[in-house]
């Protein structure tokens, strides 16, 4: 099915000729490059460092950490029918439900910014979780959520963790850009939706 798709006006529950497909017709370019990328990232021809479980899961907690559940089944229920996934998917939910959180917080390098600090909860994975997941997955969520919620925390010392657990340079930059189309994803699925409903 996704491979025939529109996925954002499959979440977006925009339709052929309603007023959501007639905002969307107004930005041609900006509705096929965002199709290339979904694509790019959950259906490649060779999923390369970065497994399709693993984009999967990813997906399924960053859709739930930032609130938005429809999309967090989409990618639960294609998680859901990789090898292993169903395991996966309840810890995925588990964790996401357990460590969803008001954001963004973290601490600025001194100076400046400083001023905006904010404390918050820094998330790890205990060893019965970890267990399930893998440290390879494990060290992708705690990523994806430090993006999420402590993007101003994001550092060398975080990017080693992820080689530390076995994710290549490539790897992690594949896992950076899932993070940041799923932010992009979820704000113009409701943006789509507020829009279509005005």
């Amino acid at each position: 099915m996704t491979d025939t798709i529109d996925i954002i006006d499959h979440l977006a529950g925009i339709a052929p000729q309603s007023r959501g497909d007639a905002l969307r017709t107004r930005r041609p370019v900006t509705r096929e490059h965002a199709q290339k990328s979904w694509r790019a990232l959950f259906t490649p021809t060779d999923a390369g460092a970065v497994s399709l479980p693993e984009r999967f899961a990813v997906a399924t907690f960053v859709a739930a950490l930032h609130g938005a559940p429809q999309i967090a089944a989409f990618y639960g229920e294609r998680l859901a029918e990789t090898e292993n996934g169903p395991a996966l998917l309840s810890t995925v939910k588990g964790l996401a439900a357990l460590h969803a959180a008001e954001g963004p917080y973290g601490r600025y390098p001194a100076g400046a910014l400083s001023a905006e600090d904010a404390d918050g909860p820094v998330f790890s994975i205990g060893e019965a979780d970890r267990a399930v997941l893998g440290d390879r997955l494990a060290a992708a969520l705690e990523h994806a959520h430090l993006l999420v919620y402590r993007p101003r925390e994001a550092s060398p010392a975080a990017l080693q963790t992820l080689l530390s657990a076995g994710w290549s340079t490539t790897g992690i930059v594949t896992l950076s850009q899932l993070v940041s189309f799923l932010a992009f994803q979820i704000r113009v699925v409701a943006g789509l939706k507020t829009l279509a409903a005005a």
